[in-house]
């Protein structure tokens, strides 16, 4: 694995200006930077395109362009970056700089104009290459707390004539040391057929490590058999324990030979949710953590990777496999995991399994698995009225497992302990082919590749006492590629159809889907699976005044369900300009000129998605 630096940035011969061959860091240049992230880190529905240079928690850093060139580019929104600053430079590169306070005076003017102009606080403005021209080094804003950011910082891009984002860290800053190699929290292995198994079991199984004479390590074998796959959960630090940031190499090693390697050193943009095929993506719903996968998993075409089976591990031979995982920063700091698999042939008989009350199934790859209380009677599998016994894949005096193959003709019932489980999959659907489900309660159009695999499917109906609708679609824990089409059908009526709307269930809340009627169908599109409502919005926003004055307003809004749609303020009815933090549900004012103060009549309407929407009006002296 190379670690060699891009020590400087090449410009065109014909360009005549000469400008300096190595680019500047952008936040008190020569000075010791911290970072809070880094380029390639998991988020969790992308990857992180650069570097998050903190500002000590305070808004109003200088910002220097790190290279000659021009503004080509600035966008204003109450989420993601923010304010944000693009500047062009001769070498095809581009600088991004996000999270933006606010832009360097002529600039700001311009903007402010244009946003007056269209009536419009949101923007993204594009520039012709003379218009806005900038010296490597020159002051072009302002660090800020703008947009989607959890505190002040700057967030800064690097970006190829491509756009793809590039890694800064390989740029050569001296501002940025880092002595610290990552951290390793967790390992996790899974079963990666039927056949396989982790210490005599099917399924994931997550291990804590020790740090040991500098290495991590699992202190006992994991008993394994069949073809396996390794997680690890790990981050890097830059020096700082405080910011867990990504690790970008990872290489694994089965017997010393090298199976896998991972080098993040480039991002399409255009790729970003593929970043969900990298994670284990259950466990990140399910608790958080971000654990990388230390193999390339079935649909997972990113161009990261360098390996043998595609970093699969199988485990037949009776010995043992020494495994060695190395994982290493942009500085060449590393770190090493290592665990041992010791081969062990799969057994009826299981000691150690936790006994269970109730039934539960989940299905992991191409496995429909199912774990019950272990009862004397035959377990019967019931296909087109006939029955025929099944036997479980292992047991143990309380606990039974069964794994039945998803690839198979599959039964239409299951008889475990005189309880009957349905088979829990209505169609088979393959990444490749585009299809449609239709049913009783909603109608669903799947496009070619909206999966990352094979998708087992199914949906279901539910109503609750108070009569709220839900209506299952898929599997929350499995991600989607692409966006489906759903209409849904409901069984209630709605007595206000226009303010009704489709809202997924998020752990205590909702999130809008939105969706249109037609003939009493609603009809929306989603890139998540999960439960899905049908909710009444009829209550309008609300605002708060925190200062209403000659010198500004600012006010917090809220909206109790769809959320708040559109921002409209006037002062003696000319429209005003008012800027909207969407994290902290503030807005404030903006005049044109900012050395003009407010007086007359002022009206604010803030209206929601369901167009509800509520007015504060009030004489400014």
């Amino acid at each position: 694995m190379s670690y060699t630096l891009m020590a400087t940035a090449q410009f065109s011969e014909s360009d005549n200006s000469s400008p300096s061959t190595t680019y500047l860091f952008p936040i008190k240049p020569g000075q010791p930077a911290a970072l809070a992230g880094t380029m390639g880190e998991l988020r969790t529905t992308h990857f992180h395109t650069g570097i998050d240079i903190r500002t000590l928690n305070e808004i109003g850093w200088p910002v220097r362009a790190a290279n000659h060139g021009y503004i080509s580019r600035v966008t204003i929104a109450p989420s993601g970056f923010g304010l944000a600053m693009y500047v062009k430079h001769p070498d095809g590169y581009t600088t991004v700089y996000g999270h933006l306070d606010k832009f360097k005076n002529d600039v700001d003017e311009y903007v402010r104009k244009e946003r007056y102009r269209r009536k419009t606080s949101s923007i993204d403005l594009y520039f012709r290459k003379d218009q806005f021209k900038v010296n490597r080094g020159d002051t072009i804003a302002f660090a800020g707390n703008t947009g989607s950011s959890a505190g002040p910082h700057l967030h800064f891009d690097i970006r190829d004539e491509k756009n793809r984002a590039l890694d800064p860290l390989r740029f050569n800053f001296s501002e940025v040391i880092d002595n610290t190699p990552p951290v390793v929290r967790k390992v996790a292995l899974r079963t990666l057929d039927i056949n396989a198994r982790i210490n005599d079991q099917f399924g994931r199984f997550e291990f804590y490590v020790t740090k040991t004479g500098g290495e991590y390590v699992l202190s006992q074998p994991v008993l394994a058999h069949g073809n396996i796959g390794i997680e690890v959960l790990a981050y890097d630090v830059v020096d700082n324990p405080n910011y867990r940031c990504g690790v970008n190499y990872i290489e694994l090693f089965a017997d010393s030979q090298r199976v896998f390697s991972q080098s993040i050193e480039q991002l399409n943009l255009n790729e970003g949710r593929s970043v969900l095929t990298v994670m284990d993506f259950k466990t990140l719903r399910t608790t958080g953590d971000r654990f990388y996968k230390v193999y390339v998993d079935d649909g997972n075409q990113l161009g990261f990777y360098r390996t043998t089976r595609n970093g699969k591990i199988s485990v037949t031979a009776d010995a043992q496999t020494s495994v060695r995982i190395e994982l290493s920063d942009a500085y060449g700091n590393k770190s090493t995991l290592r665990l041992t698999l010791k081969h062990s042939k799969p057994v009826n008989l299981v000691k150690w399994m936790n006994p269970v009350e109730n039934t539960s199934s989940y299905i992991q790859e191409n496995t429909w698995v199912i774990t019950t209380k272990t009862c004397p009677k035959n377990t019967l599998a019931w296909k087109k009225g006939e029955p025929s016994v099944i036997d479980p894949a292992y047991l143990n005096s309380a606990t039974t497992v069964y794994l039945i193959d998803l690839r198979n003709p599959l039964p239409d019932s299951i008889i475990l302990c005189g309880e009957r489980v349905i088979t829990p999959i209505q169609a088979r659907i393959y990444p490749g082919n585009e299809y449609s489900f239709y049913s009783a309660y909603t109608d669903i159009q799947f496009p070619a590749r909206a999966g990352y695999d094979t998708l087992y499917f199914s949906t279901s109906y539910s109503s609750t006492n108070d009569s709220l609708e839900l209506f299952t679609i898929g599997d929350q824990n499995v991600p989607l590629r692409q966006s489906i089409k759903i209409a849904l059908k409901p069984n209630r009526r709605y007595t206000l159809p226009e303010k009704t709307s489709v809202y997924r269930k998020n752990g205590k809340g909702y999130v809008l889907e939105g969706g249109t009627w037609i003939n009493g169908i609603i009809q929306f599109t989603t890139r998540d699976f999960g439960t899905f409502t049908l909710l009444t919005d009829s209550i309008p926003p609300t605002i708060a005044p925190l200062q209403v004055n000659r010198y500004g307003v600012r006010f917090k809004i809220r909206d109790n369900l769809s959320g708040i749609a559109s921002i409209e303020a006037t002062i003696n009815g000319q429209w005003l300009l008012m800027n909207y933090d969407e994290k902290t549900n503030t807005i404030e004012s903006e005049p044109l000129k900012k050395n003009i103060l407010l007086q007359g009549d002022f009206v604010l309407t803030i209206t929601d998605h369901a167009a509800n929407q509520q007015v504060f009006k009030q004489t400014i002296n």
